[in-house]
C-alpha cells in the first residue's frame, strides 16, 4: 500500500454558474493547499478533461466547459499558461470540444487547444513497459486531469484513472482494446499503469451533475451535487466508488490499482471536508449490461474508418451532430 497518507477532498457544489463554480472550486482545494500548491508562475499547464464525443451534446457525457473555465482561469491568476487536450475516440480535440458549446469559453480566455501526439516512455511497469503516450501531457510541467462521473459499459465507471487513458493518442486505444481487452484485469492494470505513467499533479472530478446507466455516452444525466479533488488520483477514485455504493472489485481501474498498491485503503484516506459516507448515493444506475472489452480487428477497422470520418470530412464540414 502506499504510504505517504492521501487526501481527497469531497464538496456539495450545486451549480455551474461561473461565479459560484469558481467559489466552490477555492473550497475544495483550499486543504490542498489551493491551486498555487500545483502551478507555479510560468508553469505549462495541461488541462486533461474528458472529451468523449461530440454526438451528444446535452448528455453530460463530458467534462463541462465551465469546470475547465474556472480552472484554466485559476491557473492563470497564479502566473500559469494553461492549455488543453485530449485524444477523443472520435473526432479531434477541438472538434468534440467546439460540439460542447466550449468555443466562447475557450476564446474568452485565449485557451489553446492541442491535439494529442505520440512518443514512447519508459515506465516502472515490466509488463506494460514502453508505452505510447501523449507528448503534450508528459512534455508539460504540471496535468490537471479533469474527468467526469460516468458508468461505463465495459469498465463498470470512469473516473480520473479511466480518463487518462485519453493520454494514449490517436487509435493506439482502440489496438489495446484488442490486445488486452480479452482479459478485464489486465485491461484494468493496463489503464492503472498510464495513470500512473502520467502522473498527475491534481485531478478535479465534475460530479455536479454525472451520467449514469449505459454510459460513457448512452446513459442519462444524474444530478449529483459533488466536486472531488485530489494529487492521488488512484485515492479519488476509491473515494468516489465508495460514495457511489459500487464494490471496488467491479471496477477494473479501482480493483488494478489495488492489486499494484497504488490505492490507500480507505481508511487511511484523509478527507478534510467530507467523507464518501457524508455524500452517499444508494441508486446510482449502474449499465444494464457489461459489454465485452475486447475490439476485433473488424472493430478496430470500423472503429479507424468512423475517427477519420469524423475528423477530416465531418469536422471540417461544420457537420458534427448527433448521429
Amino acid at each position: 500500500m502506499t504510504t505517504q497518507q492521501a487526501a481527497v477532498s469531497l464538496i456539495r457544489a450545486q451549480s455551474y454558474d461561473r461565479e459560484l463554480l469558481r467559489a466552490s472550486l477555492e473550497t475544495l482545494l483550499e486543504p490542498l493547499g489551493g491551486i498555487a500548491a500545483f502551478v507555479k508562475p510560468g508553469d505549462r499547464v495541461l488541462l486533461k478533461p474528458n472529451l468523449l464525443t461530440g454526438a451528444r451534446p446535452t448528455k453530460e457525457c463530458v467534462t463541462r466547459p465551465e469546470v475547465v473555465y474556472c480552472v484554466a482561469q485559476m491557473v492563470q491568476d497564479v502566473g500559469g499558461k494553461p492549455f488543453m487536450g485530449d485524444g477523443p475516440a472520435f473526432g479531434s480535440a477541438r472538434g468534440v470540444a467546439m460540439a460542447n458549446g466550449y468555443q466562447s469559453w475557450v476564446e474568452d480566455l485565449g485557451l489553446p487547444i492541442v491535439e494529442f501526439h505520440g512518443k514512447r516512455y519508459q515506465t516502472v511497469s515490466e509488463e506494460f513497459n514502453h508505452l505510447l503516450l501523449s507528448k503534450e501531457a508528459m512534455d508539460a510541467d504540471v496535468v490537471i486531469n479533469l474527468p467526469k462521473v460516468k458508468s461505463h459499459s465495459q469498465l463498470t465507471l470512469t473516473l480520473g484513472v479511466k480518463n487518462l487513458f485519453g493520454c494514449v493518442p490517436g487509435k493506439m486505444k482502440a489496438w489495446w482494446h484488442m490486445e488486452a481487452g480479452k482479459d478485464r484485469d489486465r485491461f484494468g492494470t493496463m489503464l492503472a499503469e498510464t495513470a500512473r505513467a502520467v502522473n498527475p499533479n491534481l485531478t478535479i472530478l465534475d460530479g455536479i451533475v454525472g451520467h449514469e446507466g449505459n454510459g460513457p455516452s448512452g446513459g442519462e444525466p444524474r444530478r449529483l451535487n459533488l466536486l472531488g479533488a485530489s494529487s492521488d488520483v488512484f485515492a479519488l477514485d476509491r473515494a468516489v466508488v465508495e460514495l457511489l455504493s459500487v464494490a471496488p472489485a467491479i471496477v477494473p481501474t479501482v480493483a488494478a490499482s489495488q492489486r499494484l498498491g497504488l490505492c490507500s485503503d480507505l481508511d487511511a484516506i484523509d478527507f478534510p471536508h467530507l467523507s464518501p459516507t457524508d455524500l452517499k448515493i444508494s441508486d446510482w444506475k449502474l449499465p444494464d449490461t457489461l459489454m465485452p472489452i475486447d475490439f476485433g480487428l473488424p472493430r478496430v477497422l470500423r472503429s479507424s474508418f468512423r475517427h477519420f470520418y469524423i475528423r477530416f470530412i465531418k469536422e471540417p464540414m461544420g457537420l458534427y451532430v448527433k448521429g
